[in-house]
């Protein structure tokens, strides 16, 4: 088992900076999932760590060696790819055992490690089964299992679960967790899904444009975004944004929109009365706008939003509304007793204690 650390990484590919500056320090047994949208430079950082590319400035340590100048054999590493890259004329167990024959481990001992890997991962009734025999799910068990085999000090995982269907990303991702909980490893997974992030990660680095935006656990992720990015990027559906200036009305601080006010946080008064008459941007999460005849216990609700009902999206236990508030578009999650409407103009809850406030030129939250 080993840390990893990036210390000042970056990556070019001529003009293009795929990783820039990159400094991250991965704990030993860690979740780390690195997440943001494609070309954000989230997948190079993980080949940067692979072997697979070569960096352009900074280092890459596992453990206490730094690895820059390190063949990929030779890193203790194993990587998950997201097409699973396994050999169609070889059976289940072959697949899992090449790596091993390669290194010319003892075949007692191959033997011992994939039918060990094919137990984890329940697939010991396929290993006599060529890849084309196999579903989707089967064939990714296959490709965690070989990785499994070699026991290596850090798993590197590049969006694995993509090819798989919504109801088997959601059952995969949970058997992922399981087997982090078990190797007791280091874990670095990749993926563009913010949904797979949230629910698997210790720790989420969030990057966009080659740039590391924010490293912290979930829910403080969840909770206190950094920038407009990271509150935008964590959260489905996504944040609600809009513009306003901070006022001073009654005593209170207020967000004036030009067609609304909105109440600020009463634990944020004093923070935010330096910021007193500037432009600023506010964000609203969907959960926190309701339906005011069934607002949840404990909601702040000092602030009503007057709104026309654009769209309604039913999910079972709850319901999606887009919603107009003049120009702006703004979505709200409601409870699905709700007896709102197309076409109604109704009165929207806010949970005050929720609002996010940006500045509007750095696009940094407000401090």
């Amino acid at each position: 088992m080993a840390s990893v650390t990036y210390q000042n990484v970056t990556k070019d590919f001529g003009e293009v900076i795929a990783v820039n500056d990159l400094s991250i320090h991965v704990e030993d047994q860690e979740f780390l999932v690195l997440v943001g949208p494609s070309g954000c430079g989230k997948t190079t950082a993980l080949r940067l760590l692979a072997g697979l590319e070569e960096t352009t400035g900074g280092s890459i340590s596992i453990g206490d060696r730094v690895v820059n100048d390190v063949a990929p054999k030779d890193r203790d590493i194993a990587m998950v790819f997201q097409s699973y890259a396994l050999y169609p004329h070889m059976t289940v167990f072959d697949n899992m055992a090449f790596g091993l024959k390669l290194r010319k481990t003892p075949k007692d001992e191959i033997r011992k490690r994939v039918v060990d890997a094919a137990e984890i991962l329940g697939i010991e009734m396929l290993l006599k089964r060529k890849p084309k025999q196999l579903s989707g799910g089967q064939r990714q068990r296959v490709a965690v299992g070989r990785a499994i085999v070699r026991d290596p000090a850090v798993f590197l995982f590049d969006e694995p679960l993509s090819n798989l269907d919504a109801k088997l990303r959601v059952q995969t991702r949970a058997e992922i967790s399981k087997l982090h909980q078990r190797l007791q490893s280091t874990f670095i997974y990749v993926t563009h899904d913010q949904v797979e992030a949230m629910t698997m990660a210790t720790r989420i680095a969030v990057m966009s444009d080659g740039i590391l935006q924010q490293i912290d656990s979930p829910q403080v992720l969840y909770d206190n975004p950094s920038n407009i990015f990271v509150a935008g990027f964590i959260g489905s559906p996504s944040m609600n944004f809009g513009n306003g200036k901070l006022m001073q009305s009654d005593g209170r601080l207020v967000i004036d929109t030009g067609y609304m006010q909105l109440s600020t946080s009463s634990a944020k008064q004093d923070a935010y009365s330096k910021h007193v008459g500037k432009d600023i941007i506010f964000g609203i999460r969907p959960e926190d706008l309701h339906d005011p005849s069934f607002i949840p216990p404990g909601v702040a609700n000092e602030s009503s939003i007057e709104a026309n009902v654009d769209v309604m999206e039913m999910m079972g236990n709850e319901v999606f509304v887009y919603l107009k508030v003049q120009d702006q578009d703004m979505i709200a999650r409601v409870d699905p007793r709700t007896d709102f409407k197309v076409g109604d103009t109704v009165k929207i809850a806010t949970n005050v204690d929720n609002v996010h406030l940006f500045d509007k030129e750095t696009e940094l939250t407000l401090q």
